[in-house]
Order: structure tokens, then sequence, then C-alpha cells
């Protein structure tokens, strides 16, 4: 894999590496994935990640229901609220 330097302030480094450490990843893990959500217009279906590949289609939506319905009442269920 080719290589890439990078130039930042010192406290940019340093919050960088503590934010990697903490989510269980790399500077560079995490500057690809930032690059890649920039551009996530410009990706074709094959640079979706294997997971999100793996789920699609699984879940059919209810007749008369967007997506954002169904996401709203799963999140009211999980949180105990009610309309």
């Amino acid at each position: 894999m080719p290589k890439l330097t990078l130039s930042a302030d010192g406290e940019v480094i340093k919050q960088a590496k503590q934010f990697a450490a903490k989510n269980h990843t790399s500077v560079s893990a995490m500057f690809s994935r930032f690059v890649l959500t920039l551009t996530k217009e410009d990706r074709t279906p094959a640079q979706t990640g294997r997971i999100a590949r793996k789920a699609s289609g699984i879940i059919k939506m209810p007749k008369g229901k967007s997506q954002r319905d169904v996401l709203a009442e799963s999140l009211m269920d999980k949180y105990g609220l009610r309309r």
C-alpha cells in the first residue's frame, strides 16, 4: 500500500492519535474513512464496506412508511418514548 505523509499541528496529531486509540483504530484508517466519507457520492457499490454490503436489502420497509418513520419508531421504542 502506498504511503502518504501529512503535516499538521502537534496538538492535532496528539488528538488524532488519542481518538484513534480510544476507538481501537489507526490514524491511517481514520484518515481513509474520512476521505471516503467526503467523497461518498463518487463511490461505487464495490467500495461499500463488507458488513454494509451483507446487510443491504435484509429489511423490507413496511408499506406506507419511509426509512425515516421506521428509524423514528425504533428509536422511540428503544428509549421508551411514546407519541
